[in-house]
C-alpha cells in the first residue's frame, strides 16, 4: 500500500480475507477431477488473478494460498493442500509483483509467468513428492486451461475493479 499507517494494514487484511474466500468458492464450485493423480481442474485462479493484479502481491498470495488450502481440505483433497498452499500462494505473489496496475500488457505477462510456476509447480508436486511419475503430463493441459480462463476472465475484471476502487483501496 501507498502509506504505513495502521488503517492500510487493516484495509489489506479484510481485501486478504475477502479474496480468500472469493477464491476459496471459485476453487470448490467447480471441480473437474483427474483420475490419474487425484487433482481436479477448478476456477480458483480467476480469483488468484483478480486478488494479486487489483490488489498487490500480498493480497494475492494470501487469497491464493489460504484460499486453495482451505478449498482442497474441505473438497478432500487434503494429500495436495500443502502444495496446493505454496504453489498458489506463488502464484499470486508473482502476478502481484509482476503486474504494474496501469496496463493490460503487464497483467497478461504477470499471468503468463505466474501460470508457468503453478503448472511447473504441480508437476514437481506431482512427479517427485507425490509420486504419481509421468501421470502427472496429465495434468498440465487442464492448468494450462486453467491459467487461461483465469486470465481471460480475470484481468478484465481486475482492470475495472482497479479504475472503480476509491484512491485508499489502491496499491
Amino acid at each position: 500500500m501507498r502509506s504505513k499507517n495502521p488503517e492500510s494494514y487493516l484495509i489489506q487484511l479484510a481485501l486478504s480475507a475477502v479474496m480468500t474466500a472469493l477464491v476459496a468458492m471459485a476453487t470448490f464450485m467447480v471441480q473437474i477431477p483427474n483420475p490419474p493423480t487425484g487433482g481436479y481442474i477448478n476456477f480458483g485462479d480467476i480469483m488468484i488473478f483478480v486478488s494479486a493484479l487489483a490488489f498487490g502481491p500480498i493480497v494475492g498470495g494470501i487469497a491464493g494460498s489460504f484460499g486453495s488450502f482451505i478449498s482442497d481440505i474441505v473438497s478432500g483433497y487434503g494429500y495436495f493442500a500443502p502444495f496446493t498452499f505454496v504453489v498458489k500462494g506463488t502464484e499470486g505473489v508473482l502476478a502481484g509483483l509482476i503486474s504494474n496496475k496501469r496496463n493490460m500488457s503487464r497483467d497478461v505477462v504477470a499471468v503468463i509467468i505466474a501460470g508457468a510456476e503453478m503448472i511447473i509447480g504441480y508437476f514437481l508436486a506431482e512427479f517427485f513428492p507425490l509420486q504419481y511419475g509421468w501421470a502427472a503430463l496429465t495434468e498440465v493441459p487442464g492448468n494450462v486451461s486453467q491459467i487461461l480462463v483465469g486470465g481471460i476472465i480475470g484481468i478484465p475484471i481486475a482492470i475495472i475493479i482497479r479504475k472503480r476502487l476509491p484512491e485508499i483501496l489502491k496499491y
